[in-house]
Protein backbone atom coordinates (compact mmCIF):
# COMPACT_ATOMS: atom_id res chain seq x y z
CA UNK A 1 0.00 0.00 0.00
CA UNK A 2 1.10 3.57 -0.91
CA UNK A 3 -0.23 7.34 -0.24
CA UNK A 4 -2.09 7.18 -3.73
CA UNK A 5 -3.52 3.93 -3.02
CA UNK A 6 -4.59 4.94 0.56
CA UNK A 7 -5.76 8.34 -0.67
CA UNK A 8 -8.22 6.15 -3.33
CA UNK A 9 -8.56 3.36 -1.03
CA UNK A 10 -8.86 4.31 2.34
CA UNK A 11 -11.66 1.42 3.55
CA UNK A 12 -8.71 -1.10 2.90
CA UNK A 13 -6.08 0.33 5.53
CA UNK A 14 -7.50 -1.71 8.16
CA UNK A 15 -7.30 -5.24 6.56
CA UNK A 16 -3.59 -3.65 5.98
CA UNK A 17 -3.00 -3.30 9.51
CA UNK A 18 -4.93 -6.79 10.80
CA UNK A 19 -2.44 -8.70 8.51
CA UNK A 20 0.26 -6.65 9.43
CA UNK A 21 1.30 -5.25 5.34
CA UNK A 22 2.05 -1.72 6.89
CA UNK A 23 4.78 -1.67 9.50
CA UNK A 24 3.73 -0.11 12.56
CA UNK A 25 5.55 2.22 14.85
CA UNK A 26 3.47 3.28 18.30
CA UNK A 27 3.67 7.09 19.12
CA UNK A 28 2.56 9.66 21.29
CA UNK A 29 -0.93 10.23 20.86
CA UNK A 30 -2.53 11.47 24.31
CA UNK A 31 -4.87 9.99 26.74
CA UNK A 32 -7.98 9.48 24.57
CA UNK A 33 -6.64 7.59 21.59
CA UNK A 34 -4.05 4.66 21.08
CA UNK A 35 -1.24 6.49 18.26
CA UNK A 36 0.92 4.53 15.58
CA UNK A 37 3.06 6.05 12.92
CA UNK A 38 2.64 3.93 9.77
CA UNK A 39 5.24 3.56 6.94
CA UNK A 40 3.95 2.56 3.37
CA UNK A 41 5.76 1.07 0.99
CA UNK A 42 6.62 3.97 -1.22
CA UNK A 43 8.30 5.49 2.12
CA UNK A 44 5.73 7.93 3.07
CA UNK A 45 3.99 7.51 6.11
CA UNK A 46 1.26 8.72 7.96
CA UNK A 47 -0.38 9.21 11.58
CA UNK A 48 -3.03 6.84 12.61
CA UNK A 49 -4.75 7.03 16.04
CA UNK A 50 -7.71 4.43 17.00
CA UNK A 51 -9.86 3.69 19.85
CA UNK A 52 -8.00 1.53 22.25
CA UNK A 53 -9.46 -1.83 22.60
CA UNK A 54 -8.64 -2.36 26.11
CA UNK A 55 -11.16 0.19 26.50
CA UNK A 56 -14.45 -0.69 28.44
CA UNK A 57 -16.72 1.41 26.37
CA UNK A 58 -16.87 0.86 22.20
CA UNK A 59 -16.07 4.15 20.45
CA UNK A 60 -18.54 6.67 20.18
CA UNK A 61 -20.79 7.53 17.07
CA UNK A 62 -19.10 10.40 15.26
CA UNK A 63 -16.09 10.41 17.07
CA UNK A 64 -13.12 10.61 14.28
CA UNK A 65 -15.77 11.92 11.93
CA UNK A 66 -16.42 14.83 14.08
CA UNK A 67 -12.31 15.38 13.99
CA UNK A 68 -11.93 15.07 10.87
CA UNK A 69 -14.65 17.20 10.16
CA UNK A 70 -12.84 20.31 12.24
CA UNK A 71 -10.02 19.10 10.57
CA UNK A 72 -10.95 19.76 7.22
CA UNK A 73 -12.69 23.20 8.52
CA UNK A 74 -9.70 24.36 9.71
CA UNK A 75 -7.36 23.43 6.80
CA UNK A 76 -10.09 25.29 4.56
CA UNK A 77 -9.19 28.69 6.12
CA UNK A 78 -5.36 28.10 4.45
CA UNK A 79 -3.92 30.27 7.80
CA UNK A 80 -2.39 27.78 9.82
CA UNK A 81 -0.97 24.42 8.92
CA UNK A 82 -3.53 21.41 9.33
CA UNK A 83 -2.64 18.19 8.85
CA UNK A 84 -4.69 16.42 6.08
CA UNK A 85 -6.96 13.79 6.75
CA UNK A 86 -6.16 10.67 4.73
CA UNK A 87 -8.23 7.99 5.59
CA UNK A 88 -11.57 8.41 8.24
CA UNK A 89 -13.23 5.21 9.22
CA UNK A 90 -15.35 4.81 12.03
CA UNK A 91 -12.86 3.00 14.45
CA UNK A 92 -9.92 4.98 12.91
CA UNK A 93 -8.38 7.95 11.22
CA UNK A 94 -5.28 8.81 9.45
CA UNK A 95 -3.91 11.75 9.33
CA UNK A 96 -0.93 13.22 7.06
CA UNK A 97 2.08 12.99 8.82
CA UNK A 98 4.00 15.87 10.19
CA UNK A 99 7.83 15.58 11.05
CA UNK A 100 8.78 17.00 14.48
CA UNK A 101 10.88 19.73 15.38
CA UNK A 102 12.10 22.21 18.25
CA UNK A 103 9.85 25.13 18.65
CA UNK A 104 11.82 28.45 17.93
CA UNK A 105 11.03 32.18 18.11
CA UNK A 106 10.52 32.81 14.41
CA UNK A 107 7.90 29.93 14.21
CA UNK A 108 6.29 30.85 17.06
CA UNK A 109 5.45 34.51 15.89
CA UNK A 110 4.56 33.11 12.73
CA UNK A 111 1.91 31.14 14.41
CA UNK A 112 0.76 33.58 16.43
CA UNK A 113 -0.07 35.56 12.60
CA UNK A 114 -1.87 32.36 11.39
CA UNK A 115 -3.91 31.87 14.13
CA UNK A 116 -5.30 35.07 13.96
CA UNK A 117 -5.75 34.99 10.42
CA UNK A 118 -7.31 31.58 10.88
CA UNK A 119 -9.59 33.39 13.76
CA UNK A 120 -10.25 35.89 11.19
CA UNK A 121 -11.79 33.11 8.45
CA UNK A 122 -14.96 33.05 10.86
CA UNK A 123 -17.75 30.94 11.27
CA UNK A 124 -21.18 31.58 10.22
CA UNK A 125 -22.72 30.47 14.12
CA UNK A 126 -21.26 29.53 16.89
CA UNK A 127 -21.05 26.04 17.22
CA UNK A 128 -21.06 23.66 14.22
CA UNK A 129 -22.42 21.61 11.79
CA UNK A 130 -21.40 18.33 13.35
CA UNK A 131 -21.49 16.46 16.05
CA UNK A 132 -18.74 17.54 19.26
CA UNK A 133 -16.25 15.80 21.15
CA UNK A 134 -14.03 17.24 23.42
CA UNK A 135 -11.40 14.63 24.40
CA UNK A 136 -13.65 11.77 24.78
CA UNK A 137 -16.60 13.18 26.01
CA UNK A 138 -19.16 14.82 23.95
CA UNK A 139 -19.68 18.81 23.40
CA UNK A 140 -23.05 20.57 21.97
CA UNK A 141 -22.61 21.98 18.97
CA UNK A 142 -25.35 23.22 18.03
CA UNK A 143 -25.57 26.40 15.66
CA UNK A 144 -26.43 29.92 17.79
CA UNK A 145 -26.48 33.08 16.73
CA UNK A 146 -25.27 34.08 20.23
CA UNK A 147 -24.37 36.75 21.87
CA UNK A 148 -21.51 34.84 22.91
CA UNK A 149 -21.60 35.38 26.60
CA UNK A 150 -24.97 33.28 27.20
CA UNK A 151 -23.85 30.73 24.56
CA UNK A 152 -20.45 29.92 26.49
CA UNK A 153 -22.35 29.76 29.85
CA UNK A 154 -24.79 27.33 28.06
CA UNK A 155 -22.66 24.56 26.08
CA UNK A 156 -19.21 25.19 27.53
CA UNK A 157 -19.40 25.44 31.02
CA UNK A 158 -22.72 24.26 32.39
CA UNK A 159 -22.56 20.15 30.63
CA UNK A 160 -19.24 19.84 31.98
CA UNK A 161 -19.96 21.47 36.05
CA UNK A 162 -22.75 19.59 35.88
CA UNK A 163 -20.30 16.00 34.88
CA UNK A 164 -17.87 17.37 37.24
CA UNK A 165 -20.38 17.39 40.23
CA UNK A 166 -21.37 13.95 39.22
CA UNK A 167 -18.64 12.36 39.16
CA UNK A 168 -17.23 13.62 42.77
CA UNK A 169 -14.66 16.00 41.40
CA UNK A 170 -15.99 19.37 42.44
CA UNK A 171 -17.46 20.23 45.79
CA UNK A 172 -20.07 22.87 46.94
CA UNK A 173 -17.22 25.37 47.14
CA UNK A 174 -16.07 25.09 43.45
CA UNK A 175 -19.50 24.82 42.08
CA UNK A 176 -20.35 27.76 43.81
CA UNK A 177 -17.86 29.83 42.30
CA UNK A 178 -17.91 28.65 38.94
CA UNK A 179 -21.85 29.07 38.76
CA UNK A 180 -21.12 32.54 40.38
CA UNK A 181 -19.35 32.90 37.10
CA UNK A 182 -21.80 32.03 35.19
CA UNK A 183 -24.27 34.25 36.32
CA UNK A 184 -22.27 37.29 35.97
CA UNK A 185 -21.45 36.09 32.54
CA UNK A 186 -22.92 38.95 30.31
CA UNK A 187 -20.64 41.40 32.89
CA UNK A 188 -17.15 40.13 31.43
CA UNK A 189 -17.32 41.46 28.24
CA UNK A 190 -15.36 41.08 25.32
CA UNK A 191 -19.01 39.77 22.67
CA UNK A 192 -17.43 39.30 19.49
CA UNK A 193 -18.95 37.35 16.50
CA UNK A 194 -17.64 33.64 16.61
CA UNK A 195 -14.46 33.19 14.96
CA UNK A 196 -13.08 29.81 13.53
CA UNK A 197 -11.45 28.27 16.22
CA UNK A 198 -9.26 25.24 17.04
CA UNK A 199 -11.34 24.69 20.46
CA UNK A 200 -9.30 22.09 22.78
CA UNK A 201 -5.85 24.32 22.10
CA UNK A 202 -3.85 23.23 24.88
CA UNK A 203 0.21 23.41 24.16
CA UNK A 204 -0.01 19.81 23.96
CA UNK A 205 -2.27 19.93 20.75
CA UNK A 206 0.28 22.21 18.96
CA UNK A 207 2.45 20.35 17.06
CA UNK A 208 6.42 21.95 16.30
CA UNK A 209 7.09 20.93 12.74
CA UNK A 210 10.92 20.30 11.58
CA UNK A 211 9.55 22.37 8.76
CA UNK A 212 9.96 25.89 11.18
CA UNK A 213 6.05 25.84 11.49
CA UNK A 214 3.65 25.15 13.93
CA UNK A 215 0.50 22.73 13.18
CA UNK A 216 -2.75 22.47 14.79
CA UNK A 217 -3.53 18.91 15.89
CA UNK A 218 -6.68 16.78 17.80
CA UNK A 219 -8.69 19.60 17.43
CA UNK A 220 -12.55 20.67 19.23
CA UNK A 221 -13.14 22.83 16.30
CA UNK A 222 -16.45 25.04 15.78
CA UNK A 223 -17.31 28.72 15.38
CA UNK A 224 -16.65 30.20 19.46
CA UNK A 225 -14.86 33.02 20.69
CA UNK A 226 -10.79 33.84 19.42
CA UNK A 227 -9.79 34.48 22.58
CA UNK A 228 -10.43 30.86 24.17
CA UNK A 229 -7.51 29.60 21.92
CA UNK A 230 -5.17 31.98 23.53
CA UNK A 231 -6.31 31.22 27.17
CA UNK A 232 -6.16 27.86 26.67
CA UNK A 233 -2.64 28.30 25.19
CA UNK A 234 -1.56 29.67 28.52
CA UNK A 235 -2.64 26.54 30.42
CA UNK A 236 -0.50 23.99 32.06
CA UNK A 237 2.08 25.47 31.72
CA UNK A 238 2.23 27.45 28.83
CA UNK A 239 3.02 26.58 24.73
CA UNK A 240 6.42 27.75 23.89
CA UNK A 241 7.47 30.99 23.23
CA UNK A 242 3.92 32.31 24.16
CA UNK A 243 5.34 36.26 24.24
CA UNK A 244 6.18 36.00 21.17
CA UNK A 245 2.87 33.78 19.78
CA UNK A 246 0.77 36.50 21.78
CA UNK A 247 3.17 39.17 19.66
CA UNK A 248 2.46 37.57 16.21
CA UNK A 249 -1.02 37.52 16.97
CA UNK A 250 -1.49 41.03 17.80
CA UNK A 251 0.35 42.20 14.70
CA UNK A 252 -2.78 41.15 12.60
CA UNK A 253 -5.72 41.33 14.95
CA UNK A 254 -5.37 42.97 17.56
CA UNK A 255 -7.50 42.18 21.15
CA UNK A 256 -9.90 44.08 22.92
CA UNK A 257 -9.51 45.61 25.39
CA UNK A 258 -9.69 43.40 28.82
CA UNK A 259 -8.90 40.48 26.99
CA UNK A 260 -6.39 39.72 29.95
CA UNK A 261 -8.45 39.70 33.08
CA UNK A 262 -10.98 37.48 30.59
CA UNK A 263 -8.53 34.86 30.06
CA UNK A 264 -9.32 32.80 33.63
CA UNK A 265 -13.70 32.65 32.26
CA UNK A 266 -12.00 31.62 29.09
CA UNK A 267 -9.72 28.78 30.65
CA UNK A 268 -12.59 27.45 32.89
CA UNK A 269 -14.45 25.49 30.18
CA UNK A 270 -11.29 22.81 29.43
CA UNK A 271 -10.41 23.35 33.21
CA UNK A 272 -13.87 21.27 33.36
CA UNK A 273 -13.67 19.06 30.78
CA UNK A 274 -10.46 18.16 32.55
CA UNK A 275 -12.41 17.43 36.08
CA UNK A 276 -15.44 15.82 34.15
CA UNK A 277 -12.99 13.13 32.32
CA UNK A 278 -9.90 13.11 35.02
CA UNK A 279 -11.10 13.57 38.17
CA UNK A 280 -10.66 16.19 41.40
CA UNK A 281 -6.90 16.13 40.78
CA UNK A 282 -7.59 19.31 38.51
CA UNK A 283 -10.43 20.84 41.34
CA UNK A 284 -7.74 23.42 42.82
CA UNK A 285 -7.44 24.53 39.17
CA UNK A 286 -10.68 25.02 38.44
CA UNK A 287 -11.06 26.85 41.95
CA UNK A 288 -8.43 29.31 40.83
CA UNK A 289 -9.29 30.40 37.62
CA UNK A 290 -13.34 31.32 38.82
CA UNK A 291 -11.96 32.76 41.98
CA UNK A 292 -9.41 35.02 39.51
CA UNK A 293 -12.61 35.48 36.94
CA UNK A 294 -14.66 36.71 39.60
CA UNK A 295 -11.86 39.09 41.22
CA UNK A 296 -9.88 40.10 38.73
Amino acid sequence: MDLVYLRAHPQHLPTFLTHQRIRETPVAGGDICDARRLTLDDGNSVFAKSWPESRATPVPDGFFAAEAAGLRWLRAAGAVPVPEVIAELPDLLALEWVEPGPPTPAAATRFGRELAALHRAGAPAFGAEWSGFIGALPQSNTPSSGPWPTWFAEHRLAPYLRLSVDNGALGPAEVALVERVMKNINGYGGAEPPARIHGDLWPGNLLWGADGRAWLVDPAAHGGHRETDLAQLALFGGAPELPLILDGYQEIWPLSDGWRERVPVHQLHLLLVHTALFGAGYRTAVSAAAGSALHG
